[in-house]
């Protein structure tokens, strides 16, 4: 897999869910994908997808085939009898007609042959979630302040605002969840994925930044539940 090289923040804040038995390749590709500002979690065997998705918040799937525990195409075929909509690309070293045509009628929305380059993956990483956004929602009004959530830009005032990728993440799940109260669980799943390490303060210290940079009374705190956003969105 050839390196990619860190264009900033091209992944947004998407939670990716890696499906994939080889440990060389997990680690490769979520080091490719994290570096691009993806949000990972890697399980690594079949039986193990829908619990995942059970826990929310994932934007895609990269599921192998060959899988211990279910096969792949059986995790998708159920994943896909649960009408769950979630975008799944097929990343699997069967290179034959008649495996990608089955991948593809099970309900995947790609499929890619290993060994593939981490740009090519993340190209259609890309491609699919643009076409998974609803026309006309990307850009977000609260006040002076404007998120455009494609471009990942911020203004305020019409000034751009310079947002960390983490402070970045911690804003549009707030505003992508307008009129709810997140807990501290759910933001953190959302900027860190299962297995990193995950400062006892950092969230804290995201929130107290985006106050600083965008105003005090943009996030509002719950006291002993969580965070939510302060104001109407446009």
């Amino acid at each position: 897999m050839k390196p990619v090289r860190n264009t900033g923040f091209n992944g947004g804040t998407m939670r990716l869910l890696l499906v994939e038995d080889d440990a060389l390749l997990a680690d490769g590709l979520q080091r490719a994908l994290r570096a691009e500002g993806y949000t990972v979690d890697h399980i690594d065997r079949g039986d193990l997808v829908m619990p995942a998705l059970e826990d929310g918040g994932f934007a895609l799937v990269l599921l192998d085939l060959g899988l211990p525990g279910l096969e792949g195409l059986a995790a998708l075929k159920a994943l896909r009898q649960q009408d769950k909509q979630i975008p799944v690309i097929i990343i699997s070293a069967k290179d034959a007609l008649e495996d990608r045509i089955s991948g593809l009628d099970s309900g995947a929305d790609d499929y890619l042959v290993k060994p593939f380059s981490s740009m090519e993956l993340i190209a259609r990483i890309r491609a699919r979630l643009r076409r998974r956004e609803a026309p006309g929602t990307e850009t977000l009004k609260i006040g002076e302040l404007e998120i455009d959530a494609e471009r990942f830009l911020v203004t305020l005032g019409g000034e751009p605002v310079n947002l960390s990728r983490r402070e970045m993440s911690v804003l549009l799940q707030l505003v992508r969840h307008r009129g709810r109260v997140l807990t501290r669980d759910q933001l953190e799943q959302g900027l860190y994925g299962w297995n990193e390490d995950v400062e006892s303060n950092a969230l804290e210290v995201h929130i107290h930044h985006l106050r600083k940079k965008l105003g005090s009374g943009l996030i509002r705190t719950v006291r002993g539940v969580g965070y939510s956003l302060a104001g109407e969105t446009g």
